[in-house]
């Protein structure tokens, strides 16, 4: 799961800002399950964000999870990050803001969703609940004799 946790200043996004950025957001990850991502906006009032000791109410920061695909490679990571950059910049930085975003990246047996763990990556399961868009029990297919 992707979870994109965005701290902004005050009055920066309307609800149509934060439902368009937040399906742009989604749009980045169109190989999974959308219900997978998980958009937070959090207000941050003028007197509570401090970029270098200031007070600031033009700076963006956002904080990324991921859990169902890792980056495997230096090329994968500075194609995503600039991916990332773009999908965001007529939402953030088109709009005058300053930002910063970092990725954390959890190991997949670590995750589950309403109490299921997710199908592998590019399985027939996992293209279920992308078709479907939700949770649904899973069997994997039985490991072949060795």
């Amino acid at each position: 799961m992707p979870l994109w946790k965005i701290y902004h200043p005050e009055n920066a996004f309307s609800a149509q800002d934060k439902q368009a950025l937040s399906q742009a957001i989604t749009a980045l990850y169109s190989r999974l399950p959308k219900f997978y991502v998980g958009v937070v906006f959090q207000e941050v009032a003028k007197d509570c964000f401090f970029v270098g000791g200031e007070p600031t109410e033009k700076f963006v920061r956002i904080w990324v999870d991921h859990i169902a695909r890792t980056l495997p490679s230096p090329e994968a990571k500075a194609w995503w990050i600039k991916a990332c950059d773009e999908a965001i910049a007529p939402y953030i930085g088109d709009r005058g803001f300053d930002w910063e975003f970092h990725i954390d990246e959890t190991p997949f047996d670590l995750w589950s969703i309403q109490g299921l763990r997710p199908p592998p990556a590019n399985s027939q399961a996992e293209a279920r609940w992308i078709a479907e868009n939700k949770a649904t029990p899973y069997e994997l297919p039985a490991a072949s004799p060795a």
